[in-house]
């Protein structure tokens, strides 16, 4: 069972608060009925690891939570394995692998972020149907999600909930917002560049105040052209909060051609494929004329197939410094695909 935060409405406020101080870009959550709200499971404490057997315990030790999964050389993935199996180093030194389970012991905790900026009108309803499918095949009553959308603003569309109808419904009625803006000046600019598309804003904002409070498993599934434009916030910023939260982010470069023309999407792809490779997650671009619903069944398998793997650090000192860890597999020939690092932070 999971963390649920049943009344939300001091983290709102909180959160109003925050964004006119620093990141800026208007969060603004929807007011559902409370009695359209899914029951939430039992709390579990925010400092929650993962056990051998999949239960969530709280330790007052620090624990560094890894997500990963293993391909053999053909490209498919290789379920069945143990702990015993996997070699994790952190800065050249072995770790004591202390937690483990295989994605079938642990719920997940997923957020939808969707670009619904002008760039992606021809697109939206492509990808809302194929969310709405993804989400009806992925969460059970054992896991969360929430939906949330970026344009000239960010906004909590469906907060965290295991209601698949309500999941769907908030997908439903996502309307493309905001006006038009140059594509050929991409790039976060926050003093002189139009608000258009804040991406990095919703990102971090995600990571940092929807999913760093749930313990678990949690991942995020970008949806967007990678163009930002006007973010209060850099990728760097975004990113570290998504390593703090312990978030894979998958990344679906989804852009229509029509619109963009001749121009350049400029950094979108390593952008895009920066925030998917240092969390351990993918980025995806759609080959033309490809449906969506291919990228969400790939996506699906990947959850599908992931382990999850918690260690304490020999190294006790919780300075805030950026740790590399390397994570692989006795057995040759195999390719782990996880997280780059972790930040060494007392408090998250």
């Amino acid at each position: 069972m999971r963390q649920m935060i049943w009344n939300r409405t001091c983290r709102v406020l909180a959160l109003t608060a925050l964004l006119a101080s620093g990141v800026g870009a208007q969060f603004k959550p929807l007011k559902p009925n409370p009695a359209d709200r899914a029951k939430p499971p039992a709390a579990q404490p925010a400092d929650a690891v993962i056990t051998d057997s999949g239960a969530v315990i709280s330790m007052d030790v620090q624990v560094v939570n890894v997500l990963a999964s293993v391909r053999d050389k053909a490209g498919r993935f290789v379920p069945g394995l143990s702990k015993e199996d996997f070699v994790l180093k952190e800065s050249g030194k072995v770790q004591d692998i202390r937690y483990f389970a295989a994605e079938s012991d642990v719920p997940l905790t997923l957020g939808l972020i969707i670009d619904v900026s002008v760039s992606q009108e021809n697109l939206i309803e492509e990808e809302k149907r194929s969310a709405e499918a993804f989400i009806e095949q992925v969460i059970d009553d054992n896991d969360l999600a929430f939906v949330i959308t970026f344009g000239p603003d960010t906004r909590l569309e469906q907060d965290l909930t295991s209601s698949r109808r309500l999941l769907s419904k908030s997908l439903q009625d996502l309307q493309v917002r905001g006006g038009s803006y140059s594509p050929v000046t991409p790039g976060t600019n926050p003093t002189s560049t139009p608000r258009g598309t804040v991406l990095f804003d919703a990102v971090y904002l995600a990571a940092k105040e929807m999913l760093r409070p749930v313990p678990g498993r949690k991942a995020i599934i970008l949806i967007t052209d990678g163009m930002d434009q006007g973010s209060k916030v850099s990728i760097e910023e975004a990113l570290r909060e998504a390593h703090i939260s312990d978030v894979v982010v998958y990344s679906i470069l989804h852009y229509d051609m029509g619109y963009y023309g001749p121009f350049s999407l400029g950094t979108a792809d390593y952008d895009l494929g920066k925030m998917a490779r240092e969390t351990g997650g993918t980025l995806f671009k759609p080959r033309r004329n490809q449906p969506l619903s291919d990228i969400f069944e790939a996506i699906q398998e990947e959850l599908r197939n992931q382990y999850s793997i918690g260690f304490t650090p020999t190294n006790p000192e919780q300075d805030g410094s950026f740790r590399r860890i390397e994570l692989s597999v006795k057995q040759k020939g195999m390719k782990v695909q996880t997280r780059r690092g972790y930040y060494a932070v007392k408090d998250k």
